[in-house]
């Protein structure tokens, strides 16, 4: 356990959001937990606990919840965004009067900006101009790291100081982090692999079996590294924690709301049926649409990725996307 760490600011009191604020809290940071709104806050903090996402864990006693953005940034070392992607811009908007600019920033948002397909640390550069930042991503549910269960994941920075300042303050005995200064990469994992989560869940639910789940996961793998090259990042990232790590836990596992809205899409439910039965952010709906478009731009080959976009946008069957991919023409696996 570490002590005596500085105040940390977490903007976001979803699931990952609260999960992160309880791992920085047990390890001594003090921790000012916002939420956008405010009767949740003041559950948070009556509660001592998140009973919407993460029932039954209780916050150490660092974790303060409020609404107040202002209150929540005053005199913070560290500010952590853990907020959908299509509320991130806002977010560093609102919060921009007050951000420091000397005060690092990292964030724990996977997927790419609506209709701009803007990458994170894109929007974060646009907002904030030069700021020292950092990515956190990797295989993580959040109420495995929040239960203290042993997990991995990547921090990729721009400045190594700050990489190793969010190691020092997120690091404990269930919780390893790796450092990287592969942004692109790590956020092109972190996203792309919801897609791929969809898809799984069709497979799975029109009751396909392992092998087909096994193919799905490999040559999804292969279409996140070729996007991720194009983009600038590296391939040893995507074959690491935050590319291969992430693809393999939220295409396997139901704790996945991106596979559960595919289960529930091979089941016939609509999207916003699925939404409602999972009741959180499914973050690989707008992602898909975003990579899709970003892939044909740039010419990169991604048919699962283009599939999965059909059967969201386009009222292609589920059944009918898994035909395509079948009848696509013969090729070499590698080269």
């Amino acid at each position: 356990m570490n002590s005596q760490l500085p105040a940390i600011a977490v903007l976001g009191a979803g699931s990952w959001g609260t999960a992160l604020a309880i791992l920085l809290s047990s390890n001594g940071a003090q921790i000012r937990l916002w939420s956008h709104l405010q009767a949740h806050a003041d559950n948070l903090q009556r509660d001592h606990e998140n009973k919407e996402f993460l029932p039954g864990i209780p916050f150490p006693g660092t974790l303060h919840a409020t609404a107040d953005l202002a209150a929540s940034l005053d005199g913070v070392k560290e500010v952590l965004v853990a907020v959908p992607s299509h509320a991130f811009r806002q977010v560093l908007e609102s919060a921009r009067p007050w951000i420091d600019p000397s005060v690092p920033l990292s964030w724990a948002t996977k997927g790419l900006e609506p209709e701009s397909g803007h990458l994170m640390h894109h929007v974060v550069s646009e907002v904030l101009g030069s700021q020292s930042i950092a990515v956190i991503s990797g295989p993580s549910f959040a109420g495995e790291v929040a239960r203290g269960f042993p997990t991995a994941i990547t921090i990729a920075s721009n400045d190594p100081d700050h990489a190793d300042q969010l190691v020092r303050y997120l690091h404990s005995d269930s919780f390893r982090p790796y450092t990287s200064d592969d942004l692109i990469g790590l956020e092109v994992g972190g996203a792309a692999k919801n897609v791929m989560a969809i898809a799984a869940g069709i497979a799975d639910g029109l009751g396909f079996g392992a092998n087909t789940r096994s193919a799905l996961i490999t040559r999804g793998l292969a279409e996140i590294i070729r996007f991720g090259l194009a983009l600038g990042g590296k391939s040893e990232t995507l074959m690491g924690l935050g590319g291969l790590g992430d693809l393999v836990l939220t295409c396997t596992d139901d704790q996945s709301r991106n596979r559960r809205m595919g289960l529930a899409l091979a089941r016939g439910q609509t999207i916003e049926q699925a939404r409602q039965e999972i009741a959180q952010e499914v973050e690989g709906v707008m992602t898909a649409r975003e990579i899709c478009f970003e892939a044909r731009r740039l010419n990169v080959d991604m048919p699962i990725t283009e599939q999965t976009y059909r059967v969201l946008y386009e009222g292609l069957s589920p059944r009918q996307a898994v035909q395509n991919l079948q009848e696509r023409r013969h090729k070499r696996e590698v080269g």
